[in-house]
C-alpha cells in the first residue's frame, strides 16, 4: 500500500499535475462565478483537454475545477442574489441578506470555509470508509430512494417563508413542472403542447436561470434601487472573526459535512439536494429559525459545508462500483473508461495508484480553495464599482450562454426567459422561489421511485417499510410531518396548564 502511495503522490506533486491543478482551479472559479454556468459544465468543458493527460492528472482536473465552481457560485449568490450554481440557491438569501447589512466579507468567508472543510471531509470518508458506505448505498432500492426524495419534498416545508399556502402554492407549481415530458410508465408526452423539444422534459439550469438571474435583471428594471446600485460592500477581512463564527456555528458544520457526504454517497442525490436538505433540517432544529433568510450565519454554515461534502461523497459509488453518484462523477467515469481504467472494485487491485491518486487530488484541491477562493472574492469587489445598468446587460448575456450550452438549442433560452418572468410574478406577490425548485429537481425522482416500488410490490403499501433502511427514512420522514401537530398539541396543553 505505502508503495502506491508514494507513486501516486510523486505524480500528483510533479510539476506538470500541479500545474493542472492550478490552472482547473482558476478556471472552476471563473465558471462557477458566472450565474448559469455550474459545476456540471465546468467538469464537462473540461473532457476535450483530458484526451491528452494521463488518468490522475485528468480526474485531479475535474476534481479540483468542480470544487472550486461549487464555492465559487456563492460569490454572485452574496453580491448579487444570483446564485452561480443550483447549490447556491439553498442559501442566497441569507448570503445577499449579509451582504445588504454590509457584511458581505463575513458571509463569503463562512462559504468559503465552510466549503473547504465540507471537502476535505468529504475526502477523508471518500478514502478511509469508501468501500462499507459504498455497500450501504448499493443496497439502497426504489423504496428507499422514494423516501429519501419525499424527505427532501418535506423539508422544503421549513425553507418557506411568509405564509405557507404560498409556500404550497410554490411547491405545487415545481411539481407541475417536473411532469413535463414523458409518462415514465406509459411513454405518452405529458405538459408539452406537441413540441419535441420538451418530450425529455424541462433541464433544470435554464429554470435556475430564469427564476433567479433573469428575474432578479427584470426585478432592477422594474424597481430600480439606487441605493442597490451604489453598494459599497468592502470585501477586506474575509478571515477577521471566522475562528469564533465556525466555532460557535461548529454543530451546523458538523451537521452538514455527516448530510452533504451521506447524500451525495446516494446515487442521483447530489450537491443540490445535500444543500437544500442540510439548510431545512438545520433551520428545524435551530434555537433562530426566524433569522433563517435574513442573514443566517447557521443557514450559511450548514449548507456551503454540504454541497461540497457531496461532492467528495458523489466518488463513493462511483470509483468502488462504477455507479456515478451525480452528473459531474458520470463524467468522470467516462473519462475513466476512456483511459482504459473500469470504474469498480477492481479499480483498487488493477489501479492503486489512480484510485491513491484521485484521493489526495481531492484534499489538494480544498486545500487550495482557501488561497484562490481568497483571491476569487476579492476580485469579486469589482463587481460592487459597476453600475448595475452596465452589469445587468453583460449577465443577461452570460445567462442566454449559459442556457443554450446546456443543450446547444434555441428552446433551452426560451425556457430560461419564461421562468425568468414567472420567477418575477411570484416573488412580486410574495410566492418563494425555493419549494418551486425543490419540486422541480425531486418531482421526478419521487414519482419515478414511486411507481417503480409499487410495481414491485403489487400495490402493497406496506412494503414501504419492509426494509430496514427505507423504514428508517420513512419514520424520520412521517415525524417530520407530525412534528408541527405534536407542537401544537403541546402548546395546547402548556397554554391549559397555565389556565
Amino acid at each position: 500500500m505505502m508503495v502506491h502511495l508514494l507513486a501516486a503522490a510523486a505524480e500528483l506533486f510533479s510539476p506538470y499535475v500541479l500545474m493542472v491543478i492550478v490552472a482547473s482551479a482558476v478556471f472552476g472559479l471563473f465558471i462557477g462565478a458566472i450565474p448559469g454556468l455550474t459545476a456540471t459544465m465546468a467538469t464537462a468543458l473540461l473532457v476535450p483537454v483530458t484526451f491528452y493527460m494521463d488518468p490522475v492528472p485528468a480526474v485531479a482536473a475535474m476534481v479540483t475545477a468542480s470544487a472550486m465552481a461549487m464555492f465559487a457560485g456563492d460569490i454572485p449568490s452574496a453580491l448579487l442574489r444570483m446564485p452561480g450554481t443550483p447549490a447556491s440557491a439553498a442559501y442566497t438569501d441569507d448570503a445577499y441578506a449579509l451582504t445588504k447589512k454590509g457584511r458581505a466579507h463575513v458571509a463569503l468567508g463562512i462559504c468559503l470555509l465552510t466549503s473547504a472543510i465540507g471537502g476535505i471531509f468529504g475526502a477523508i470518508v471518500l478514502s478511509v470508509f469508501a468501500p462499507p458506505l459504498a455497500m450501504i448505498a448499493l443496497k439502497f432500492s426504489s423504496f428507499e430512494y422514494f423516501w429519501l426524495c419525499l424527505l427532501g419534498l418535506t423539508t422544503s416545508a421549513f425553507i418557506m417563508q411568509g405564509s405557507p399556502i404560498k409556500g404550497i402554492i410554490s411547491l405545487a407549481l415545481g411539481l407541475l413542472v417536473s411532469t413535463i415530458g414523458i409518462d415514465p410508465v406509459s411513454g405518452v408526452p405529458r405538459f408539452t403542447f406537441g413540441s419535441s423539444a420538451l418530450i425529455g422534459g424541462v433541464s433544470l439550469v435554464p429554470v435556475m436561470i430564469g427564476v433567479f438571474a433573469i428575474a432578479e435583471i427584470l426585478r432592477f428594471y422594474a424597481h430600480p434601487d439606487p441605493k442597490l446600485a451604489l453598494e459599497q460592500t468592502e470585501l477586506k477581512g474575509v478571515f477577521s472573526g471566522q475562528a469564533s463564527i465556525l466555532w460557535r456555528q461548529r454543530k451546523a458544520i458538523a451537521q452538514g459535512n455527516i448530510l452533504g457526504t451521506i447524500i451525495g454517497i446516494v446515487p442521483g442525490a447530489g450537491a443540490d439536494i445535500a444543500a437544500w436538505v442540510s439548510y431545512s433540517l438545520a433551520k428545524k432544529f435551530s434555537k433562530n429559525p426566524r433569522e433563517y433568510g435574513r442573514g443566517s450565519e447557521e443557514g450559511l454554515a450548514a449548507a456551503g459545508a454540504a454541497n461540497n461534502a457531496a461532492v467528495s461523497g458523489a466518488y463513493v459509488p462511483a470509483l468502488v462500483f462504477g455507479i456515478p453518484g451525480d452528473a459531474i462523477t458520470a463524467i468522470v467515469i467516462g473519462v475513466l473508461f476512456m483511459k482504459g481504467i473500469n470504474p469498480g472494485p477492481t479499480i483498487f487491485l488493477n489501479n492503486p495508484a489512480t484510485v491513491y491518486g484521485i484521493f489526495m487530488a481531492f484534499i489538494l484541491a480544498n486545500l487550495l480553495m482557501i488561497p484562490l477562493g481568497w483571491v476569487a472574492i476579492r476580485c469579486g469587489r469589482s463587481i460592487l464599482k459597476v453600475k448595475l445598468s452596465i452589469l445587468m446587460p453583460i449577465i443577461l448575456m452570460f445567462c442566454m450562454v449559459g442556457s443554450f450550452a446546456v443543450d446547444n438549442t434555441i428552446t433551452a433560452v426560451g425556457v430560461a426567459l419564461a421562468f425568468g418572468v414567472l420567477g418575477y410574478f411570484m416573488e412580486e406577490n410574495g410566492i418563494p422561489i425555493a419549494p418551486f425548485v425543490l419540486g422541480i429537481v425531486l418531482g421526478p425522482l419521487v414519482e419515478q421511485n414511486f411507481l417503480t416500488s409499487m410495481m414491485k410490490s403489487g400495490g402493497s403499501l406496506i412494503a414501504f417499510f419492509d426494509r430496514p433502511i427505507a423504514a428508517s427514512l420513512g419514520a424520520i420522514t412521517l415525524l417530520i410531518w407530525v412534528s408541527p401537530l405534536i407542537s401544537m398539541i403541546r402548546r395546547w396543553q402548556s397554554a391549559s396548564r397555565q389556565a
